[in-house]
């Protein structure tokens, strides 16, 4: 679990919408590989499963006709592919509190009230992001600089110094 740390808002610099846009495309594409690699797992899983006479084949003689006409099978592969990648930003905000993106571009997930980010507050961010809709809200809310996610969820983002992005630095956080 990600420990709590209390900042002054002397000590902080949210994050602002540029650089959070920037982890997002970053995140993006490591989103998608893991996504690739998690329905790469499921697709060779289910042809062993078919060719195996584990699971019926709908009387397809292909493998890939199978899959591209059956909703049953494809269903599973999405639902596969989308816990992965829920997985993949929860694990991360919740052991860290940075996503690759976020460490790359130097940004860090803190929670807002006194009980550490869990996964359950994690989806709830993930939830009203709104695939990264929630954070326009930057653009709109000067003050704060907080997106729709980040109310909701009681969190924050800032924007760390170089020697603030290390992970060594952290235990005294």
């Amino acid at each position: 679990m990600l420990r709590v740390k209390k900042l002054t808002t002397e000590q902080t610099k949210r994050a602002g919408f540029v650089r959070r846009l920037a982890a997002m495309i970053y995140d993006t594409l490591v989103a998608t590989a893991v996504g690739m690699c998690a329905a790469m797992v499921m697709l060779v899983t289910l042809l062993l499963l078919v060719e195996n006479n584990v699971l019926g084949n709908h009387g397809y003689e292909h493998f890939s006709d199978l899959i591209q006409h059956s909703v049953l099978y494809q269903s599973i592969m999405q639902v596969w592919v989308a816990a992965w990648i829920i997985g993949f930003f929860m694990w991360f905000w919740c052991h860290g509190g940075q996503t690759l993106g976020m460490r790359a571009w130097r940004l860090r997930l803190f929670s807002t009230s006194d009980v550490p980010l869990g996964y359950g507050r994690a989806f709830l961010r993930m939830i009203f992001s709104l695939g990264g809709l929630g954070t326009l809200l930057v653009l709109i809310d000067f003050k704060h600089k907080q997106g729709l996610q980040d109310w909701i969820a009681q969190t924050e983002v800032i924007a760390l110094s170089k020697e603030e992005n290390h992970h060594k630095a952290w235990e005294n956080i």
